[in-house]
């Protein structure tokens, strides 16, 4: 059981890294760092928003308009870091 509590742990530590990536990707795209106009971009884009929007429209629906301002990855980043904890603290010690 310890074994797919890790699996889980790594699953959303992984989940973490692509929410950075697409603020990450966001700001170089608003920025005009980088062009979505480029296909290896486009792509890189088009599969951070699969993996990411899912979560995020459920977490913008209950936030009010804050203007320009997305706070929903930073909730998303939270709720990770809930759920890594208790499954750290109270599920983990409990599993043998």
């Amino acid at each position: 059981m310890r074994a797919i509590l890790n699996i889980v742990l790594l699953a959303l530590d992984l989940y973490k890294y692509i929410i950075i990536a697409t603020a990450v990707m966001s700001w170089l795209i608003a920025f005009n760092i980088v062009n979505i106009r480029n296909e290896v971009v486009r792509s890189i884009w088009n599969t951070l928003l699969a993996m990411t929007e899912p979560l995020l429209q459920r977490i913008r629906r209950f936030l009010p308009n804050t203007g320009g301002i997305d706070i929903s990855p930073v909730i998303l980043f939270l709720i990770i870091l809930l759920i890594e904890q208790i499954i750290i603290l109270y599920i983990y010690p409990n599993v043998f």
